[in-house]
């Protein structure tokens, strides 16, 4: 079957590899959508950063050359020996964190910090390929609801639920989200059905327009001035609740902590390729509290779901192009680096 696969920096390869057949306590899904996130875009261009390589993973044993692709839905194909709750032909989307469960972390339901964690198309083969095989109990069903497009834009919303839990939002909160990509408007519409109050903050104006179609109560540009002026501005002198920081640029956390209220709180989602200085001072003296937002945690993903198919979380309209595996590279990974890309989200058709 053809696959994507990461051998190292600036080095990815359309290969043929053997399908893969499923284990005991495994399923095969065939693969409808895999979507393309900026992480598969950092690790190509400024990896390996989280890529498994020079050693294999505590639970996968798998390292580089791997798979690429963790935001996969598809249709089981077949399971192996004492699988239970799926069979063949449940339409279902990739758990793509899997975790030992016996480690101090996950004994705490702290999964999302495992030092063992493996995800797909890091640690284990993903989903830019005809098929991937999975823990069956990490594959959770999609409603009839939810198209197999939408479903694509179940993984990154389920990081937007993720960022929204741990940042304590409560109802009537002022919420700034700090990029307005596929994952911070996610995060603009998932802040707004825990009741908050959102203000967008983004340099391109298509996605501060994307984000007030999709519910953002105001929006700020970045290159229009003063940003900190126009927040205090519009929360009558205080600056926002909490500050969610999506974009991942070398600047944008040290603003967003920079723009969060005294006593408030910074939320840190975006995954970063710099190192950027800041003065701790900052949170020190203001009494901030900066949290770090990653992967999932236990009924992260499942929720992700119901708020897509109850249409509290609209994700079509960030569904930018939809092109076959064989064109990855050239519609879809180069597209993502061009410097104004009019992208959202674009989908692999394995």
């Amino acid at each position: 079957m053809l696959a994507l696969r990461y051998y190292g920096n600036k080095d990815i390869r359309l290969e043929d590899i053997p399908a893969p057949e499923p284990g005991a306590g495994e399923a095969r899904v065939r693969v409808t959508h895999t979507g393309i996130c900026a992480t598969d875009i950092e690790e190509w261009q400024f990896g390996p950063l989280w890529v498994q390589h020079g050693s294999p993973n505590a639970l996968t044993g798998r390292q580089t050359p791997l798979t690429l692709g963790h935001e996969i839905t598809g249709h089981v194909e077949s399971v192996g020996a004492g699988v239970t709750g799926i069979r063949a032909g449940n339409r279902v989307v990739v758990h793509d964190v899997i975790t030992c469960g016996t480690c101090f972390w996950c004994l705490r339901g702290q999964q999302a910090v495992c030092p063992n964690m493996a995800v797909a198309g890091l640690s284990a083969d993903g989903g830019l390929a005809k098929f991937v095989v999975w823990p069956a109990d990490q594959l959770v069903p999609i409603p009839d609801i939810v198209s197999d497009e939408e479903a694509a834009l179940v993984e990154p919303c389920t990081v937007a639920v993720r960022a929204v839990r741990n940042s304590g939002v409560m109802a009537g909160d002022t919420v700034a989200v700090v990029g307005a990509g596929t994952v911070g408007l996610l995060t603009i519409q998932t802040f707004r059905a825990a009741g908050a109050r959102v203000i967008a903050v983004d340099i391109r104006d298509q996605s501060l327009t994307a984000a007030k179609s999709l519910g953002a109560d105001h929006t700020v540009n970045t290159a229009g001035g003063n940003v900190e002026a126009e927040l205090l501005d519009l929360t009558n002198g205080v600056g926002p609740d909490i500050v969610a920081e999506t974009a991942g640029a070398a600047q944008t956390p040290v603003d967003a902590i920079k723009w969060t209220r005294r006593g408030g709180t910074t939320v840190l989602v975006g995954i970063y390729s710099a190192t950027p200085q800041m003065n701790f001072n900052d949170i020190v003296g203001f009494e901030r509290k900066v949290v770090g937002s990653v992967a999932v945690g236990p009924g992260d993903m499942a929720a992700a779901v119901e708020m897509i198919g109850s249409g509290r979380v609209k994700v079509k309209s960030l569904i930018t192009a939809k092109i076959p595996l064989d064109r990855a590279i050239e519609d879809g990974f180069k597209r993502m680096l061009e410097p104004e890309k009019d992208v959202f989200r674009i989908l692999i058709t394995p």
